[in-house]
């Protein structure tokens, strides 16, 4: 699958614009992690751009992304993109085995959790958020509240990579995309 065939299924499935930006958030992250690991970028690209599709089209939460996987596998994707999409998260209990996956489960929810941090400061710019200004806004619990804090945690853990190290490298990674997010340059 390569990265206009994944974009076309995005589209096909994906019908939010919150739900478009946090794809291309999680792309972002991912093609930025590709590079420091020396890895494809365009394969882990599209695990981020895909690892949610089925959100808007998924008949329950309880079923995502299983929902997709089920898709993925209809339309003859790779095995390691399916496997991706289903250990993405912890609640399907597929256990993430990849550098590839671990990164995923990694930006997931960060960079969706960077997002809502800089759209709540004055100038609505990753420019001036930092490690800090999100570390602080994770201990508000009434902040971004659906956001697993625990989670954010363990995919640094997973990395092996200091949490304030890994929330740095996903602001720095979503820079080039900021507009498309929602936030300004």
């Amino acid at each position: 699958m390569d990265r206009a065939s994944a974009l076309a299924l995005l589209k096909e499935h994906v019908k939010g614009d919150i739900l478009k930006r946090h794809s291309t958030a999680v792309e972002a992250s991912m093609r930025a992690y590709a590079r420091k690991n020396g890895e494809d970028e365009e394969t882990w690209g599209i695990a981020g751009m895909l690892h949610d599709f089925d959100w808007d089209v998924c008949p329950s939460p309880e079923q995502h992304p299983q929902y997709g996987a089920g898709i993925l596998r209809q339309r003859n994707a790779p095995e390691w993109l399916v496997h991706a999409v289903l250990s993405h998260g912890n609640s399907t209990g597929v256990k993430r085995e990849t550098p590839m996956e671990h990164a995923l489960f990694a930006v997931d929810e960060l960079s969706g959790f960077v997002i809502a941090v800089a759209l709540v400061r004055p100038s609505k710019s990753l420019r001036d958020t930092d490690a800090a200004s999100v570390r602080k806004k994770m201990k508000d619990k009434r902040f971004a509240a659906t956001i697993n804090r625990e989670e954010l945690v363990q995919g640094a853990e997973e990395l092996g990579i200091p949490l304030d190290e890994h929330i740095t490298f996903v602001i720095n990674a979503l820079k080039p995309v900021a507009e498309q997010l929602g936030l300004k340059p």
